[in-house]
């Protein structure tokens, strides 16, 4: 779905969002399009169909949910800085920022901010983006900086954060009970390449079979917020 917004000639900062619920895009939208030096000016509910929408409006950022359906959030926010050189994006999601935030700003993201915040804390985010900041909570910036004091070399909390991008969005597919063959089909990959990498993630998990490494899927699943 694409809905664009036509307006009048305006020195407003114009913004797509890319979100696959009709709820939180209205919303948003509203939100946003209240604010005398913002505006809204086309929304997608897929990735493909937000790509596209960014092509066509030029806007000066764009909002976007991790959970697309078919599509990774973070492989998205890779085609966008990779296709759209200076267009700024920031993520909204209801994902784990500990597990997730750094690895958006690795990716290219400018901001990210969970679904639980307050509105007033997402509209500083896409204000502070605009003015050419970065946005993260505080424990993920003080994280961010301890990060940078090791010298480039990750933190590690807990053993799920040593997975890769891709290892990751895996093992949470997993942990939905999806099985290797709809895992594949959902990530355009093969099912030869899918089990090598549920073979990594366990050895990153230090768990030995299957069924130990689904249990510990479902319950990081079930704990997310």
């Amino acid at each position: 779905m694409i809905k664009e917004h036509s307006g009048g000639k305006s020195a407003k900062r114009r913004i797509v969002i890319i979100d696959d619920h009709p709820i939180v895009r209205d919303g948003l939208s509203r939100l946003i399009n209240h604010e005398p030096e913002l505006e809204v000016c086309g929304a997608a509910a897929s990735a493909g169909d937000g790509l596209d929408l960014v092509a066509r409006l030029k806007p000066d950022l764009t909002i976007i949910d991790l959970s697309l359906g078919g599509r990774p959030g973070i492989e998205l926010i890779k085609d966008i800085v990779v296709r759209f050189p200076g267009l700024l994006v920031l993520v909204l999601s209801m994902r784990d920022e500990k597990l997730y935030a750094q690895r958006c700003i690795r990716a290219g993201a400018r901001g990210y901010i969970m679904k639980v915040e307050a509105t007033e804390k997402v509209l500083s985010a896409i204000r502070r983006i605009l003015s050419g900041e970065r946005y993260v909570s505080e424990s993920v910036a003080a994280g961010l900086l301890q990060q940078l004091a090791r010298s480039g070399k990750p933190l590690v909390g807990s053993p799920v954060e040593t997975l890769s991008d891709r290892e990751l969005e895996i093992f949470k597919m997993i942990g939905q009970g999806m099985s290797v063959r709809k895992i594949a089909d959902a990530l355009f990959l093969s099912a030869k390449t899918v089990e090598a990498h549920r073979e990594h993630i366990k050895q990153k998990l230090n768990v030995t079979s299957s069924s130990e490494l689904l249990r510990y899927a479902v319950q990081t699943h079930l704990d997310a917020p």
